[in-house]
């Protein structure tokens, strides 16, 4: 039986930025075009964690049952490391999705938006194919392109949408720095297990571009959001404050063109989303004032 300890880590926390990200800038939209409402915003977050804690466990388990987890560098895997039977990790994020749902139905029924069901069904759709079924697109090179429409798209104008009840192109815009952050995250992982996945029959993105080509595409998904948010100052000036969250990409960044490889990236993957969450707040604030 895994301890609490095992299922937090389990969870992979050092991931949640990718969630709480996106909301806030949509939430920051929102609230620049004065329409803000906390409560959904609140909704809206708890749908993002729960997918993401979601799609985590869902990874777990599939990769687990596959062996392809059996030499990992990175976090713990529970089903990999024994520490949870495959059905207690399934079930853990069966329950995750089905959480999503119901507070996702919570927003479709106040906004009157029944189209959201679609998109809602969409997204858990994603988080449990990634790895899960027997063609997991994540697999196939395909888990950037899911993570930037699912966790910067879909994420950003989904949580400006249920607030305003109709959809700013600002938070378009807005979404695709969140997107790209959101990337970051997944090309350093994937990068740090290019080692275990190509022999293992994972070929994510990395595995295909291969190491020197993927460290170039983390840069550019760090490097990108610092433009964007400037670019935005001609409509919302304020925008730019999140170039203050600089700084922070400088040490993974200066990490992975360095080449560093396992264990080194993980405190990489710490450091990337430490800077999501501080760009985002900062965009956040911009886009809100």
């Amino acid at each position: 039986m895994a301890t609490p300890s095992q299922w937090i880590a389990g969870a992979r926390p050092r991931t949640l930025p990718a969630a709480v990200v996106p909301v806030a800038i949509g939430t920051g939209v929102a609230i620049g075009y004065a329409g803000g409402v906390w409560w959904r915003a609140l909704l809206a977050l708890f749908v993002a964690l729960a997918l993401q804690v979601g799609v985590n466990y869902a990874n777990d388990y599939s990769d687990g049952i596959r062996g392809t987890d059996e030499d990992r560098v990175g976090p713990m895997r529970l089903v990999g490391s024994r520490a949870a039977s495959p059905r207690q990790v399934l079930v853990a994020a069966l329950a995750c999705f089905l959480a999503a749902a119901v507070a996702g139905l919570v927003l479709v029924v106040v906004t009157g938006a029944w189209w959201l069901l679609l998109v809602g069904a969409l997204a858990i759709a994603a988080a449990w194919f990634y790895t899960g079924g027997s063609s997991p697109y994540g697999y196939r090179a395909l888990g950037e392109v899911s993570v930037f429409v699912f966790f910067g798209l879909v994420a950003v104008t989904g949580t400006t949408y249920v607030q305003l009840e109709y959809l700013p192109w600002l938070a378009v815009a807005a979404a695709v720095p969140a997107g790209l952050l959101a990337c970051a995250m997944l090309v350093v992982n994937n990068l740090r297990d290019i080692v275990t996945d190509g022999p293992a029959g994972k070929r994510t993105m990395a595995v295909v571009l291969g190491d020197t080509r993927t460290r170039v595409l983390y840069t550019l998904c760090l490097v990108l959001p610092l433009v964007i948010a400037p670019a935005l100052a001609p409509w919302q000036p304020f925008a730019a404050l999140a170039l203050l969250a600089a700084p922070l990409a400088v040490a993974p960044v200066k990490a992975v063109r360095a080449g560093a490889t396992g264990p080194a990236l993980i405190a990489t993957l710490q450091q990337t989303g430490r800077f999501q969450l501080v760009y985002g707040l900062l965009l956040t604030i911009g886009l809100a004032l």
